[in-house]
């Protein structure tokens, strides 16, 4: 109490004596906010590289950046200075941590010697396979892939996805066969296939078929082979994918059930996100009309209005 015995002067002097108490430090969100600016601008700075750093160089910048946070935790330097010396450091790991990772990921691509090379594949469906004009396309999660050699199998490194087409009619000079069986997200298979590097047109405007690939984490495309040396077999029928198979049971559901084709996919593309439903001439209609975004990133939730 004051000395005057007021309350109310007691309370004042107490809030001015420990300003902490009622205040939070007014420079913490701006700090957190400078933090997040500057480790999306070391990212940013990295994605302008024209060509990768050996992954020790990249190790190197991390070492120094992460030593230069402990300094200036650890030093009595003034406030401002360490202030500026993290946020040059979180700058600095973004940019490293960027360059290493999509070092790792060029790394897992199809080796150039097993192109074209006669594999057996093992491995689980990982999302809702999609139709495509004589067969389906589906990505494989590969969890062992052998090569035929004279003197028989041998274990070979492939990258961890592969997205694969399994058709019937001709590929070149092979036939593949009849229509392959209904595939499903979460299926174990081995299957006899053959693979070739990430490979797109580089038309001006068009689509990036390699920096798609390269996003969806696919080190290798390929096709599925059939005949009297392959080894195509279901092992087992659900292996998880929970999520996967939900969005497939509604997707062909649609599909089976509606007789408009392209009603169907938009109805699915609509009602699960699978965009792959609605064909070439559906999407050219919608950015002719210019409402190709409501299918590409306002779909879902227009769905979710239509539920409400």
């Amino acid at each position: 109490m004051a000395a005057d015995g007021h309350p109310t002067l007691a309370v004042m002097s107490h809030c001015r004596a420990a300003p902490a108490l009622i205040d939070p430090p007014r420079g913490a969100a701006a700090l957190w906010g400078a933090a997040a600016l500057a480790w999306l601008a070391g990212i940013g700075l990295q994605l302008q590289q024209s060509d990768l750093w050996p992954l020790a160089h990249y190790a190197v910048l991390a070492a120094v950046a992460l030593g230069l946070l402990g300094g200036a935790a650890a030093g009595r330097t003034p406030r401002r200075v360490r202030a500026a010396c993290w946020l040059l450091a979180l700058a600095a790991l973004g940019f490293a941590g960027t360059g290493a990772r999509a070092l790792q990921r060029l790394a897992d691509v199809l080796p150039a010697a097993l192109e074209g090379q006669d594999l057996q594949l093992r491995g689980v469906i990982e999302h809702m396979p999609q139709p495509a004009p004589q067969g389906t396309r589906f990505v494989l999660r590969v969890e062992a892939a052998q090569l035929s050699t004279p003197a028989g199998l041998q274990s070979v490194r492939v990258p961890q996805r592969v997205a694969l087409g399994w058709y019937a009619g001709f590929d070149g000079d092979a036939l593949l066969g009849a229509a392959p069986p209904p595939l499903r997200a979460g299926q174990r298979w081995t299957l006899s296939a053959r693979l070739r590097q990430p490979h797109g047109t580089l038309n001006p405007q068009g689509f990036d078929l390699e920096l798609w690939l390269f996003e969806q984490r696919i080190g290798a495309s390929g096709t599925v082979r059939t005949g009297p040396t392959s080894v195509n077999r279901l092992l087992a029928e659900n292996t998880g994918q929970a999520v996967e198979r939900a969005r497939q049971t509604v997707r062909d559901a649609i599909l089976l059930r509606v007789a408009d084709p392209a009603a169907a996919g938009v109805l699915a593309a609509l009602a699960v996100g699978d965009q792959a439903a609605i064909a070439r001439d559906g999407w050219g209609l919608f950015r002719g009309t210019g409402g190709a975004h409501l299918m590409s990133i306002s779909g879902l939730h227009v769905t979710l209005f239509a539920w409400a």
